[in-house]
């Protein structure tokens, strides 16, 4: 299946902290958007690898995904080498997205920047034929190359390059968010469940805060932000808002 924009994510839910505003965006105007998760989140504090995948099948429903999959990495031990790369340009050949979101290249949690450099590299080697991938029939895959690759700001505060209005799907953003009920505030969960620092109200509020902040930056309610590796281009100025 092709689609128009692939967004990558470290664990499941980085992708629908950082930028489902801009896929729900996306699919309002036609386009077809997945996700791919690296890893299962299997050394998160709380909830465990079923959970967090039904909770990411829940979230993938609100967010009108045309694909979703995990490749199933080692939470918190991948690399950015031939072994790790090689899965990763073959879901990218799979889809042939024309745009990659992904992770942010500097963050708190060290699987992030990895993740950001893993994404690059991946992206740019899915170009070459000369990198033999197979697809789910044991076929050889052609060569694809995404013409834009956007990285998502996270946890820590780097310089936006670019922010997008997400306004009209903040909603739908947050449902995708408050999807995760083991990994974020939520009234109804365990008491007795560990505390970290996602899974407190205060964590809820920043999330929201930095929606507003990166808004307030275009002149709108909520944003979305993005670092980018090469220059942006625009047909006409008038795209400038």
């Amino acid at each position: 299946m092709k689609l128009d924009v692939l967004a990558l994510g470290a664990h499941p839910d980085d992708v629908e902290m950082s930028c489902s505003g801009t896929l729900l965006a996306a699919v309002a105007v036609g386009k077809k958007v997945g996700i791919v998760d690296l890893t299962r989140g299997e050394l998160g504090t709380r909830g465990t690898p079923e959970t967090r995948a039904a909770e990411s099948a829940a979230a993938s429903k609100i967010l009108q995904l045309s694909a979703r999959e995990n490749l199933g990495l080692p939470d918190g031990f991948f690399k950015n080498d031939r072994e790790h790369q090689l899965p990763l340009i073959a879901a990218i050949r799979r889809y042939q997205p024309e745009v990659v979101l992904c992770n942010a290249i500097n963050d708190r949690h060290p699987d992030h920047g990895r993740a950001a450099q893993l994404a690059t590299d991946a992206c740019f080697l899915s170009g070459l034929r000369m990198i033999e991938t197979l697809d789910e029939n044991g076929q050889p895959q052609a060569p694809w190359r995404p013409k834009n690759v956007y990285h998502y700001i996270q946890d820590r505060q780097l310089p936006a390059d670019f922010v997008v209005d997400i306004t009209p799907y903040w909603a739908g953003k947050w449902a995708s968010i408050t999807a995760y009920g083991t990994q974020f505030y939520n009234p109804s969960a365990d008491p007795a469940a560990p505390q970290t620092y996602l899974s407190g109200q205060t964590f809820s509020h920043f999330m929201e805060a930095r929606a507003r902040e990166f808004g307030h930056l275009i002149g709108v309610e909520f944003g979305e932000a993005y670092t980018v590796e090469r220059p942006v281009g625009v047909r006409e100025i008038g795209d400038l808002i």
